[in-house]
């Protein structure tokens, strides 16, 4: 056997093309996640503030834009829309002296309350004046960092696009049939509903971290692992084996780094900041931490971002499959007629 044949044997062509894949995505998970964090920087951050107009037109008109000022009647009324999650922070300047308040809320990201703090502080170290920071809203003792909803919703997701790839590698990414189709669908639905109580059972009752939100951890678990599941579908019946790279590409390389785990949305490049709030990791981790933080406050439009998600690769798949058959039989009866003729 010639050297050629022999690495034709061992590595097929058709290999060779799903290592090149594997590559690719490999160098859009480092070009994702170090250019979403190689350099955070506050940008268009909702600051609600209580002051002089002088003091409103200053933070409003600092370079590259790192607040987006809005003023504010009173201290109540700037504590009440961050608690409703419209505001990220609140400035409240002192009517005497010289000690003005900034309202933060960490556990929305300590990041972000960290970065208008360093902001903040500048300006009014430049009026020689000095800053008195409130957390209105702090991390539960358990969850530090307020990162524990966002690696929840990533196990979430795993979980859902794993289970997907599984049954296809068990009987192949594109069904046989219309119903080897609702089957796997319909088989994700407890599949999901377990992965919601499991992770509710670890994050509330054994490791306390999110204490106290057991139902609603367990619900918008089973929400996102549906959702990832069902994606994963539609798109290995659409691009065949090729759709875990996508699933990967989507959920993986794109969605994690822009979710607002480590970093929240106002401190990322553009691109990330774009797409985060579009994607199930980053409404994920938005309607975890408004839920067990800001009483449900802003979880609507998350939830249903990631119902939309799920219900589109439901449909996807349930149209690609029917799609898929369609040509299948379509092309049997000409390979019929050629076996018979070949036969003749």
């Amino acid at each position: 056997m010639r050297t050629e044949e022999r690495l034709r044997d061992a590595i097929p062509p058709r290999t060779i093309l799903l290592v090149a894949g594997v590559l690719l995505l490999q160098l859009g998970f480092i070009l994702s996640y170090v250019g979403a964090f190689h350099s955070p920087s506050p940008s268009g951050v909702r600051l609600a503030v209580v002051g002089p107009q002088a003091t409103v037109q200053r933070l409003d008109a600092l370079p590259d834009d790192p607040l987006e000022v809005e003023p504010a009647a009173s201290e109540a009324e700037v504590r009440q829309r961050i608690l409703d999650r419209e505001v990220s922070a609140g400035f409240v300047v002192a009517r005497t002296g010289t000690t003005d308040r900034l309202l933060v809320a960490s556990a929305a990201g300590p990041a972000l309350a960290t970065a208008v703090e360093q902001v903040v502080t500048q300006v009014e170290n430049a009026q020689r004046r000095t800053v008195q920071v409130v957390d209105l809203v702090a991390p539960e003792a358990g969850d530090a960092r307020a990162l524990t909803g966002f690696y929840a919703v990533v196990g979430w997701l795993v979980g859902g696009y794993l289970a997907a790839a599984a049954l296809a590698i068990a009987r192949g990414a594109r069904p046989a049939t219309l119903q080897r189709t609702l089957i796997r669908l319909g088989a994700m639905v407890p599949y999901a509903v377990l992965s919601g109580l499991g992770g509710a059972l670890i994050l509330d009752e054994w490791l306390h971290a999110l204490a106290g939100h057991f139902f609603a951890l367990w619900w918008i678990g089973a929400l996102l692992t549906f959702t990832a599941a069902t994606v994963t579908m539609a798109l290995q019946v659409l691009f065949g084996v090729l759709g875990v790279g996508l699933t990967v590409l989507i959920f993986v390389i794109l969605g994690n780094p822009s979710a607002g785990g480590a970093y929240q949305a106002e401190l990322l490049p553009t691109f990330w900041r774009l797409i985060g709030g579009a994607l199930p990791n980053g409404a994920g981790t938005e309607a975890l931490r408004n839920y067990v933080y800001f009483s449900g406050h802003a979880t609507t439009r998350p939830l249903l971002l990631i119902a939309i998600w799920g219900a589109a690769g439901l449909l996807v798949t349930l149209a690609g499959s029917l799609l898929h058959l369609r040509r299948a039989a379509q092309r049997e009866p000409v390979s019929e007629g050629r076996h018979a003729r070949h036969e003749a």
